[in-house]
């Protein structure tokens, strides 16, 4: 089969190097110039017509050439630094049309990004360590944003089975809560599964921003890790509709629909809603229980059905507010209802299997959105936003058989397959953020930035177990205050320098007696300083370095502290993780004629203390659970390359490799002795570190008629063996996530400049045996199609 498989694409590639397509008639030409309010010369802009895949980028001297069929269309222009400009434009067949645009500078650098036609892009004028994702480009795929995280470079993607499992994101060595998600600028705490990034499509973002370890004040969190901001689709200036239904293997559906409009007196509203809905019944290696022996033969791997992972999950999302108008540039009023059911197949062992076990959720959270320029006085800018957050979940384990991997059954002494329950937990999450950038010239930039976040979670067992535990309400308040100061002096370099200050409250039951049948109410309340710096310099024009130093604090998660009321326990003692983390990169971009070249290296540095660690913990009746601990010091140095070659609109190649070196960091085994730990030295287990990933895409412009357009693309995912224990402790090759190499096709085809669109997609085509957490198996060879309209702007 991947004899078969690698032919049919090798002739696919000789296909496209063979085809010569010839200018059609009723083309037209637009050209011109960008440069900015300061007369300066902006090179490297990015430059499109709304709506098609005709663009391109600003050469040295800031000028551009685009070659589009005849008719009107919206110029889009955009440029690190600078405010996105729209232009209506006309381009008569046979003739050339010249327009400059003079663009404003931008005064946050949370909207600095530009974005180029291979889909990631580094943040050119930010001095911090950032990239930018195009999900434009990949509308037309099924992937969620997760899924899309994966491609850039230092992203690992952690999945623990099928659509709708749990997952987590790797960044530089750092995963989970290490990791902060924004949607819009706005955090998006306590948001609840059925809101998470695995659920949502990536018709949702127009970009997805990344920024790996030192984080801008203007975000306002304590992330040690890095931040992914979601970018959603803004200002658009009439009637529009983006609809998708999607259809593939182990009966998954998906579905999306956005709508909106925005009138001419400043009124707008949008609509935004998907569904998701996977059976998740693939095949997997496991051994099986005997229920005559009551054992599990680990030796012997039986091919199963999973029969107990339904999962699906329904959101609607509506907006509706004021723009430009003079006291506001933009305020949104808006409301999220999500939910999601989940059937609980396996726990953190593929071996111990459930078949009654389930979980569901739903949640509501109305915000508030304010944004204004030049507020009060020219240079002063604010942004306040706020949400709150009803999240009820339930956790249902009331089953009176146990199940094996073959769907046999056999009845328990006592109810529930993994710990007898059904649990409602309320979940109340409140956020709060203000943010106020002030410039002074053309060089100077202060931004102040306050984020409040308070949460509440209440139990209540249906089943009346434990009440006084449950009566006792688990809380947190976290206040995070920053100070930034930027100096932009020059086109060639520019530098920050900035102040966080943390405080959390922390109060929840715990335990006074060892049967854990008694509890009392326990508060403490911890504080601390972060400060760092970020600057950037270009060696000469295409040539980039920046360099970036954070003292930064990341306090301990709801659900480390207080667990997920199910497979997880936490720790309220937990301690905040502090770190030291310096960034250094070089990047490289040039274009020649038609080529494009771009490359990235960067190192990084991290020593953590008090490291927040999830562990694998051994249950009574051969069951597994989680736990949250601090782990003494860690240390993390590691490395990344990114290359990517482009030949004019036909060809797009590149990938990147990861390298991570994250290790046990403490010398002794307890405080005060001289007793040297077995572990230190030794690499952190259960962490993936060496990983890589890479594509190559085909484009046939004009195919069958003008705007019309068939790409090809072949991406492939590269992941090295780790351990789950410490190897200093010699777990042994069974313990061990094997060395896995996949590879996924997908044949996009649109119509119309965008307005009908097809595509194709095998996943892992090899049919590879894919595992991202130990013996968690994720699904073999899958086929997917999806359908898309558009129309609009």
């Amino acid at each position: 089969m991947k004899t078969i498989t690698c032919n049919i694409f090798l002739a696919l590639i000789s296909c496209f190097f063979s085809i010569t397509v010839r200018a059609q008639d009723g083309s037209a030409l637009i050209s011109g110039r960008i440069l900015s309010t300061e007369k300066e010369t902006v090179d490297f802009a990015t430059v499109y017509l709304k709506g098609t895949n005709y663009g391109g980028t600003t050469n040295h001297e800031g000028i551009y050439h685009l070659k589009a069929p005849a008719g009107s269309y919206t110029l889009v222009v955009s440029a690190v630094g600078y405010k996105v400009v729209e232009q209506q434009v006309k381009l008569v067949a046979g003739e050339r049309t010249k327009q400059n645009i003079t663009i404003t500078p931008q005064a946050t650098e949370l909207d600095e990004v530009v974005v180029v036609s291979n889909g990631i892009s580094r943040l050119k004028r930010s001095a911090f360590n950032a990239i930018a994702i195009d999900a434009k480009s990949l509308q037309n795929s099924t992937q969620n944003l997760s899924q899309v995280l994966a491609q850039a470079p230092g992203m690992k993607l952690r999945e623990s089975g099928g659509a709708g499992s749990d997952m987590q994101l790797m960044m530089d060595g750092f995963s989970g809560k290490h990791i902060k998600i924004f949607i819009d600028g706005v955090p998006q705490e306590g948001v609840g599964n059925s809101f998470g990034l695995n659920n949502i499509p990536v018709n949702y973002a127009e970009r997805i921003e990344v920024y790996k370890g030192v984080v801008p004040v203007g975000f306002g969190t304590d992330a040690i890790g890095g931040v992914i901001n979601i970018v959603t689709k803004k200002n658009l200036n009439r009637w529009f509709l983006d609809a998708s239904y999607s259809y593939g293997s182990f009966h998954t559906h998906k579905s999306y629909i956005h709508f909106g409009q925005t009138f001419q007196n400043g009124l707008t509203y949008e609509v935004h809603a998907f569904q998701n809905y996977s059976d998740n019944d693939y095949y997997v290696d496991t051994p099986v229980k005997d229920f005559e022996t009551g054992a599990i033969n680990k030796k012997k791997i039986e091919r199963m059905k999973r029969f107990h992972d339904t999962c699906h999950n329904e959101t609607v999302a509506v907006k509706a507010g004021v723009v430009n108008k003079k006291w506001a540039d933009r305020l949104m009023l808006g409301l999220v209802y999500s939910q999601m059911y989940k059937d609980i197949q396996t726990g953190v062992r593929q071996e111990i299997v459930f078949g009654g076990k389930y979980r569901k959720d739903h949640s509501l959270m109305p915000s508030v959105d304010y944004r204004k320029q030049d507020l009060f006085t020219k240079g002063l800018d604010a942004i306040l936003t706020a949400n709150y957050n009803r999240n009820i979940t339930h956790n249902v384990d009331t089953s009176s058989y146990e199940y094996n991997w073959r769907g046999d059954q056999r009845l328990l002494r006592t109810p529930g397959e993994q710990s007898y329950q059904n649990t409602r937990s309320d979940n109340n999450n409140w956020n709060g953020t203000f943010t106020a950038n002030y410039r002074i010239g053309n060089a100077h930039t202060f931004t102040l930035n306050h984020v409040l976040n308070s949460f509440k979670r209440s139990n209540r067992s249906l089943l009346n177990k434990n009440p006084e535990a449950d009566a006792i309400p688990k809380e947190t308040r976290k206040n995070i205050s920053g100070l930034s100061y930027r100096l932009t002096p020059s086109e060639y370099w520019n530098m920050s320098a900035f102040g966080k200050y943390y405080r959390q409250s922390v109060a929840g039951p715990v335990a006074t007696s060892a049967a854990q049948d008694n509890y009392t109410r326990a508060a403490r309340s911890v504080g601390a300083l972060g400060y760092g710096m970020a600057g950037t310099y270009f060696i000469i024009k295409s040539m980039q370095a920046k360099l970036s130093y954070e003292k930064a604090y990341r306090l301990p998660a709801n659900e480390e502290m207080f667990g997920d009321e199910d497979l997880e326990s936490g720790d309220i003692a937990l301690k905040p993780e502090n770190s030291d983390n310096v960034n250094l990169n070089f990047s490289y971009n040039q274009l020649f004629g038609k080529h494009a070249v771009y490359v990235e290296g960067g190192v990084i540095y991290r020593n953590t203390k008090d490291y927040i660690q999830r562990n694998i913990t051994t249950l009574s009746g051969g069951k597994y659970g989680a736990a949250y601990v601090n782990h003494g010091r860690v240390k993390t140095k590691g490395y990344t390359v990114s290359v990517r070659y482009g030949f004019a609109q036909w060809i797009s190649i590149g990938g990147n490799f990861t390298q991570m070196d994250v290790r046990d960091n403490v010398k002794t085994v307890t405080s005060g002795t001289n007793q040297e730990s077995l572990t230190y030295g030794a690499r952190m287990p259960n962490l993936p570190y060496r990983f890589a990933n890479s594509d190559l895409s085909f484009y046939w412009h004009n195919l069958g008629q003008k705007s019309n357009l068939l790409t090809v693309t072949c991406d492939n995912l590269y992941m090295h063996n780790f351990p789950l224990y410490s190897e200093a402790v010699g777990s042994g090759s069974s313990f061990i996530v094997p060395t896995q190499f996949s590879h996924n096709l997908t044949l996009s085809y649109t119509m119309q400049n965008g307005r009908y669109n097809v595509s194709f997609e095998c996943r892992n085509f090899t049919n590879e045996s894919l595992y991202d957490n130990f013996s968690l198996q994720k699904a073999g060879r899958a086929f997917y199609g999806k359908v898309r309209v558009y129309f609009g702007n």
